[in-house]
């Protein structure tokens, strides 16, 4: 039996490659969660870094423990079983009026894993609808191969290489996946996806958190990941640490390493000069 989903939920996310909207956290919860990242973005400036902002559980506890939650897990779990890796993180924000964009393209495209089944839970901070620029997806391409892609590295592009879909999508097959904040969506690593510039008054802020199956392999080079749940009876991935505390030496030194790992795995045959945003610009202190 599932543990959170239904079994018409279950099977709707293996027939569409998606599932939406599922309760989290409560509004006193998100309170506390918007505050957190706040004074993240403070802390960097008033953004993050791209740098920051790949695996950022690595770096930070609170991010470390949402990655955790225990409802997040279980849907996971009632779609890709009870050993369960956190292989990625990272917060998509658009601000209010912002022309940022996510082109049509499937997740799989650069990672190098070896198999599809992988999920991205999206995890809504503020509003995620039709006029903030939610995220769209077209029911049922999770079922196709890998298409093809090209690289456009645009300016306003949010994924790291701009890249996008090399066949024509048709909007009117698109779904909005619209959520409010503490709601969570699922989506296989094949669907065709992407979202609008945010024409709304607020922001809309999600962190996306992606996790494997524990017998996925790394066909890049040597990866790491974070177990979350379960064993892990295969170990094709470095054990990633839990931080300590919120940039704990430990955890920059431990982060900066994978992150130049994972860099050149998910750039891997694009121009050198695309990867140097993901390069530091200054050494991080540790955050008291």
């Amino acid at each position: 039996m599932p543990k959170l989903l239904t079994e018409a939920q279950v099977a709707a996310y293996h027939r569409d490659g998606y599932l939406s909207p599922l309760r989290a956290m409560d509004a006193a919860e998100m309170t506390g969660l918007r505050a957190n990242y706040a004074a993240l973005c403070a802390r960097e400036g008033g953004a993050l870094s791209k740098r920051t902002n790949q695996k950022p559980h690595l770096l930070v506890t609170w991010l470390d423990e949402l990655a955790r939650h225990p409802r997040i897990l279980d849907a996971v779990e009632d779609v890709i079983g009870p050993n369960i890796l956190c292989w990625a993180s990272g917060f998509f924000d658009k601000p209010a009026h912002s022309p940022g964009f996510v082109s049509w393209h499937q997740d799989s495209t650069y990672w190098g894993l070896s198999e599809p089944d992988v999920v991205t839970a999206w995890v809504a901070f503020e509003p995620s609808t039709p006029l903030s620029g939610c995220m769209r997806v077209v029911p049922g391409t999770q079922t196709r191969d890998q298409v093809p892609h090209k690289d456009t590295f645009a300016a306003d592009n949010l994924l790291s290489r701009g890249q996008e879909i090399a066949v024509e999508v048709d909007p009117k097959d698109a779904v909005d996946i619209a959520l409010q904040p503490g709601e969570f969506s699922l989506h296989h690593v094949r669907i065709i996806h992407g979202s609008e510039p945010n024409n709304a008054d607020w922001s809309r802020i999600g962190f996306t958190i992606r996790y494997v199956p524990t017998y996925v392999k790394q066909i890049g080079g040597r990866d790491s990941a974070m177990l979350v749940r379960g064993v892990d009876e295969f170990h094709n991935f470095d054990p990633e640490p839990r931080p300590k505390a919120d940039f704990h030496p430990e955890a920059v030194a431990f982060h900066g390493a994978m992150i130049d790992r994972v860099t050149k795995i998910l750039f891997a045959g694009a121009p050198q000069a695309a990867s140097k945003r993901y390069q530091p610009t200054h050494v991080t202190q540790p955050h008291a």
